[in-house]
């Protein structure tokens, strides 16, 4: 096991307008699951390849356990590496594509064995030892490269959305293997995935990637209670944070029918920097919808063009008029809900409900006591 560090990591590309790759600086804990999450496009993959050394590193460097492998081959990093698309062999055995990178390096066979049916224990796979790849299925076959990584006892392991091939229902069961089984083995790894909840659900901390540079780090709870910008908070969470772009008045700004007042500090902050307008981010689930009954409690007025029942949850999918604009705007609601589609409601704002953010630059404005 090693810590890795990233410092000031840039990796370019002929033919981009900007790296692949931007002086990234990240440090990862001996033992941690960092996830890097990102849209397409974002450099997650590309920096997992610097770190396996499959990709060049164009300035700055890579440390692994405090040893520099910048310029290191791969087969001298001590990683090992889950990919996407499995890897295996289909003329060996499970045994055999568990082993083979032990047998490459000339261990004896006994010693092969042994690490072999030690990992095929871990991941549930001793009856399947004597199978060949095209027998088994997707998540079986998933598992054994992941035993092929496992037998090989690296510094760290590397997986790059080693999940997106499998069916849903599997990719849930998969997540959470994987997240235990690290637990319990303790080997520092670093797991790359577009999917933010699994990001959210697997990872010691999160860093979230953007055309190449690093917008935030830290645990799943505080990159979703407090993102550090408009695109963290609209990546982050499922469905994604509402965003509207606002106007700001004396003491706050409106949404729709809803006055909004807003902090003192974020006043100020939004005078500092001349800006008359101010992004305001709300999650689906810190709206309340009002009874029909109700219409003296301010609210905002919507029309429900979708309905996303999940037996547990309701995604109301609809649209408000706020000023000029029509904007679209996600509600979540508890248990089954009888709304349907057409139809009229009113919403309010949870206390404490809004994120606030730079409409000039998208930062997080200060604002503590309006924060969730």
């Amino acid at each position: 096991m090693a810590s890795v560090t990233f410092d000031k990591a840039t990796r370019c590309f002929a033919k981009m307008d900007h790296p692949a790759v931007c002086d990234l600086d990240l440090e990862i804990a001996d033992g941690e699951f960092m996830v890097l999450v990102g849209p397409s496009g974002c450099g997650k993959s590309t920096s997992l390849r610097m770190l396996a050394g499959l990709e060049d590193v164009d300035s700055g460097s890579i440390l692994i356990g405090g040893r520099d492998v910048t310029h290191l081959p791969p087969k001298e990093r001590d990683i090992a590496m889950v990919f996407q698309n499995y890897a295996l062999y289909p003329h060996m055995t499970t045994a055999d594509n568990m082993g083979f990178a032990l047998k490459i390096a000339k261990m004896r066979k006994n010693d092969v064995r042994r690490r072999v049916e030690e990992a095929a224990a871990i991941l549930d796979l001793g009856d399947f030892l004597g199978r060949k790849p095209k027998s088994l299925s997707g998540g079986q076959r998933q598992r054994v490269a992941m035993g092929r990584a496992i037998v090989r006892e690296p510094q760290v392991f590397l997986m790059d959305e080693p999940l997106s091939n499998l069916d849903a229902k599997l990719r849930v069961q998969t997540r959470t293997q994987i997240a235990s089984l690290q637990r319990r083995l303790g080997t520092t790894t670093v797991y790359v995935t577009h999917d933010q909840v699994e990001a959210l659900t697997m990872g010691d901390r999160v860093a979230v990637l953007k055309d190449g540079r690093l917008q935030q780090v830290g645990t799943p709870k505080e990159v979703f209670r407090r993102p550090a910008n408009a695109f963290v908070g609209g990546f982050i969470g499922s469905p994604a944070m509402n965003l509207f772009r606002l106007p700001l008045t004396a003491d706050g700004t409106d949404l729709g029918a809803l006055s909004v007042p807003l902090p003192r500090a974020t006043l100020l902050a939004t005078h500092d920097e001349g800006s008359v307008e101010i992004t305001l981010g709300i999650r689906p689930e810190q709206f309340d919808i009002l009874p029909p009954e109700d219409r003296e409690t301010p609210g905002l007025d919507l029309v429900i063009d979708a309905v996303e029942d999940t037996g547990a949850v309701t995604h109301l999918h609809t649209t408000a008029k706020i000023g000029q604009e029509v904007a679209q705007v996600v509600v979540r609601a508890a248990g089954r809900q009888a709304h349907g589609k057409g139809e009229h409601l009113r919403v309010t704002l949870q206390p404490h409900a809004v994120h606030l953010f730079s409409a000039k630059t998208g930062l997080r404005l200060p604002a503590d006591e309006a924060s969730v």
